[in-house]
């Protein structure tokens, strides 16, 4: 049975569009009927949704790049978190990759296969059992991600709050504070910037060149079937 709150909390990280402003009292619904997800995270969610949903689209578009794109403490390219730029993450990538094709998913984005919303897409149709087990390994980078978030007052801090309770467990206390006790990066320190996107050149897996799906498409699809059950992808290792 596919994830609905998997699917829509993919969707809410993405990068925002029109479409996705569209969709997104549906999104809300989706979660707000979670009872997996605590009552205030539940409420949190219902007001990110709706300012979301009446926000100027390009206040939105910046507001997310300040955030997600020019600050690696709060990337959500999730190796980033564990590896760095360190060439384990070239083969963490390449074991994902491969997940990925053994449960029959294609990304159709030109993001990492590590990123969140990509993650979050390909575990709304696994098992729920296997779905939790990944978000647990992964929940020391969320419950850090969110803790920043929560530092900057950014409603995004809902959605990572909602992982971390959809996962099951409580996050590593010391894992979660040695990743806090890295510095918070400067969005607006452009040298900084241009260094990390010449270290992250290389893509792997999607073509560059494809599309992001359309939003109304990753809705239809909740109400697909999902796949066969593949293994589980390797666990996000507790290192800062």
């Amino acid at each position: 049975m596919l994830d609905r709150s998997l699917k829509a909390l993919s969707l809410i990280l993405s990068y925002p569009s029109r479409e996705l402003q569209q969709a997104m009292p549906e999104i809300g619904a989706v979660l707000d009927a979670d009872a997996r997800i605590a009552g205030d995270t539940r409420a949190a969610l219902r007001s990110l949704a709706g300012d979301f949903a009446k926000a100027d689209i390009y206040d939105l578009q910046e507001r997310f790049v300040m955030l997600f794109d020019r600050s690696r403490t709060l990337s959500l390219n999730l190796f980033e978190h564990v590896h760095g730029e360190s060439r384990d993450r070239g083969g963490a990538m390449v074991d994902l990759i491969e997940t990925y094709r053994k449960g029959g998913f294609e990304p159709a984005s030109s993001e990492l296969p590590d990123h969140l919303p990509v993650l979050l897409e390909f575990l709304s149709l696994r098992p729920v059992a296997e779905a939790q087990e990944t978000l647990a390994d992964a929940a020391h980078i969320l419950d850090a991600i969110g803790a920043r978030l929560v530092r900057r007052e950014s409603e995004y801090a809902a959605a990572f709050a909602a992982l971390v309770q959809l996962s099951g467990v409580k996050a590593d206390a010391e894992a979660v504070a040695a990743m806090l006790a890295r510095p918070d990066d400067d969005p607006t320190d452009l040298t900084a910037l241009d260094a990390v996107w010449e270290e992250t050149e290389v893509t792997f897996g999607p073509d560059p060149n494809a599309g992001c799906p359309q939003v109304r498409d990753m809705l239809a699809a909740m109400d697909q079937p999902a796949f066969g059950a593949p293994p589980a992808p390797n666990p996000l290792n507790r290192s800062a």
